[in-house]
């Protein structure tokens, strides 16, 4: 269980090929891709560093970054791919 950030993402909206970009594009290991689906590794969820790189590159609306010990999430602002 995490203590200071919670990770939400919505699996169904980030395809194989974004996933792949989050995964490589995070410094400390928060995700892992299985076949074509992208998870948030639970016990990781703290290491986070909110650096933010993430938030960039998801859509709006697929992934969040909530601290727990502020009450404050931080939401993608990434665009859609066309």
């Amino acid at each position: 269980m995490s203590v200071f950030i919670e990770i939400a993402l919505d699996e169904n909206r980030i395809s194989p090929e974004l996933g792949r970009q989050l995964v490589s594009i995070c410094p400390v290991n928060i995700f892992e891709q299985n076949g074509t689906r992208l998870h948030v590794i639970r016990e990781n969820q703290d290491e986070c560093t909110l650096c933010e790189l993430c938030l960039k590159l998801a859509p709006r609306g697929t992934l969040a970054i909530r601290k727990l010990y502020k009450d404050e999430t931080l939401q993608a602002r990434g665009t859609e791919p066309e």
